[in-house]
């Protein structure tokens, strides 16, 4: 019987890792993508506060400052994202999978408000493009910088597992894909690979959880 070998573009939790390897699968792991954490000042913070990523969450709770903001709005992309800030006291207001979708949400609902995007360096330009269109009033305070760590893999693979653009942008740097089949977190890690391949699986929910059980799921119809 073959043995399929995946590769996740970032390292997994032990568990994670086990439910790949009880399935029957192989496993590699790396880190194409790193991220450091960045001081800023939240005395321009508005009102609400939106943050797309975890990271931009964990640099936010390491500012000492943090905690004057308890009262302020919460928008968010991700359920995990929604539950960390929840954990620490944070009133969160509305929470989608995507960008584009919190974007209509605030556009729609909350367009007389004002609003701080917490962001990464690579951030896209899909959700402020959207509230500047809308003539919302926002700023912009960088909060992570993520650093592309490409690596090159020499071993035959059959699966790679993306969470997020850059981890593909790392990925291509110094690796090609060809008939690998690409498991994505979402929508637009997967359309970072749309004129790469056409061999891609987008997990129902944008978490690394079920990027695996789309893998799993996805193999054991085969082997």
């Amino acid at each position: 019987m073959e043995t399929f070998r995946v590769l996740s573009t970032k390292k997994l939790l032990p568990n994670h890792k086990q439910f790949l390897l009880n399935a029957g699968l192989s496993v590699l792991e790396a880190d194409f993508i790193s991220v450091s954490l960045k001081a800023f000042k939240i005395d321009s913070a508005k009102d609400n506060l939106i943050f797309t990523s975890q990271n931009a969450v964990i640099s936010f709770l390491h500012n000492g400052n943090s905690a004057q903001l308890k009262n302020n709005g919460i928008f968010c992309v991700g359920v995990k994202t929604k539950s960390a800030l929840e954990h620490y006291g944070y009133k969160v207001k509305a929470c989608t999978d995507y960008a584009e979708d919190l974007a209509k949400t605030i556009t729609k609902e909350y367009a007389g408000e004002s609003f701080t995007f917490f962001s990464g360096n690579l951030r896209k330009d899909t959700l402020p493009d959207a509230l500047k269109a809308a003539g919302i009033e926002m700023n912009e305070i960088q909060a992570y910088e993520t650093v592309l760590s490409p690596h090159k893999i020499n071993s035959k693979l059959n699966g790679i597992l993306f969470y997020s653009p850059s981890g593909v942008e790392s990925y291509l740097k110094e690796n090609t894909i060809k008939e690998e089949t690409c498991f994505c977190i979402g929508t637009t890690t997967a359309n970072a690979l749309k004129d790469i391949t056409q061999n891609i699986v987008i997990a129902n929910q944008p978490s690394v959880e079920n990027v695996i059980i789309k893998c799993i799921n996805y193999y054991k119809e085969i082997i």
